[in-house]
């Protein structure tokens, strides 16, 4: 039997379990994801939100999907059906894609590889081709320009993501994820990176609203500023797929902040057992700060949006960036931190060592 895992059948029935266990993880919180959006915006509104389909209305989103499922495809004609129906499949599995990389807990990893943190920025970079492929693909003015608006949006955001991850790496000596969370243990709270690097955690989380077209920058589909956004000619199943991967992307963002910002799977305090509970905690803390941004802040104009990314985002993560490798090169803040044991995670954080 040994023999057999260890073959190459073995190892590829290792890795279909695997993925779909993934797969059957991210789904599962996709379904309640939607409930929880649903309920915060009505708690924040002072309304009830769904409440009818099955006890407290846990099975609205089941109800909706399958009304989406059922729902009569619509085709526009003129359009190129394989792109058309290619665009939201591939914005769905791009963002499950990147779910290959990330660690859930100490081996909990499909793809522990060295650089994990290049490929599920990759990853998240590529999805903005789903956008402009199915606003191309609908054969209509109003949805092209809308794919472009946000395919510009998506773009510029991710700049000054990358350059932020760029200030951890540093930081970290490794690109590897699970090494990145290694690099924020010790000493609990105190220790992970939202500290050191507070200011570009701030940044991070408004630039991953904007990358996932998440309130208050939902320009590609913001109803009461354009005529329609990019998906306005889909309806039914192909809908779904383009919402649930906007969704999943988001779940995507919430996992990178607690692996590069809060330690991953790392216990909060010293001495309580690490593990997945600790991950999935702050994955869902995320996903509410994100519902909770979108109940309470007003939308955006688009050249507001623009400028923040360009003028404000990008300088400040730039100089981040060499403020960051000048600490890391010459260890200036190392002795500092060494005079104060209660801070020396810090200055262990920001110095990588």
């Amino acid at each position: 039997m040994a023999e057999f895992w260890a073959s190459g059948w073995g190892h590829a029935i290792i890795l279909l379990a695997q993925g779909l266990a993934v797969i059957a993880f991210v789904m599962v919180s996709l379904i309640f994801m939607v409930y929880g959006d649903r309920k915060i915006w009505a708690a924040v509104q002072m309304r009830r939100g769904p409440n009818v389909v099955g006890p407290w209305g846990l099975l609205q989103t089941f109800a909706d999907a399958i009304k989406y499922v059922f729902k009569e495809i619509v085709v526009p004609a003129g359009s190129d059906k394989f792109v058309f129906f290619l665009a939201p499949f591939l914005a769905m599995a791009l963002a499950l894609i990147g779910f290959v990389a990330v660690p859930f807990s100490e081996g909990w990893v499909m793809a522990n590889i060295n650089v994990g943190i290049l490929f599920i920025f990759a990853m998240s970079s590529l999805e903005v081709y789903g956008t402009i492929m199915g606003g191309w693909a609908s054969n209509s003015k109003y949805p092209f320009l809308a794919s472009l608006r946000s395919a510009s949006q998506m773009i510029s955001y991710e700049v000054s993501m990358g350059l932020i991850i760029i200030g951890i790496i540093i930081s970290s000596g490794s690109m590897n994820l699970t090494a990145i969370v290694h690099a924020q243990s010790g000493y609990g709270l105190l220790s992970w990176y939202w500290l050191p690097h507070f200011p570009m955690l701030v940044l991070f989380f408004i630039s991953a609203l904007a990358e996932t077209n998440r309130p208050p920058f939902d320009l590609a589909e913001a109803e009461s500023e354009l005529v329609a956004g990019h998906m306005v000619e889909y309806g039914s199943t192909p809908y779904l797929l383009f919402m649930a991967g906007e969704y999943i992307a988001i779940y995507l963002m919430c996992a990178l902040i607690s692996l590069l910002f809060f330690g991953g799977w790392l216990s909060p305090i010293p001495g309580l057992p690490d593990g997945v509970l600790w991950m999935v905690l702050k994955m869902w803390f995320w996903f509410w700060m994100f519902s909770m941004v979108k109940a309470i802040v007003p939308r955006y104009r688009y050249d507001q949006l623009m400028r923040i990314g360009w003028k404000v985002f990008l300088p400040l993560s730039l100089a981040w960036v060499v403020i960051v490798a000048i600490l890391a090169r010459y260890e200036i803040l190392g002795g500092f931190w060494a005079r104060w044991d209660h801070l020396a995670p810090i200055g262990a954080a920001i110095t990588g060592g």
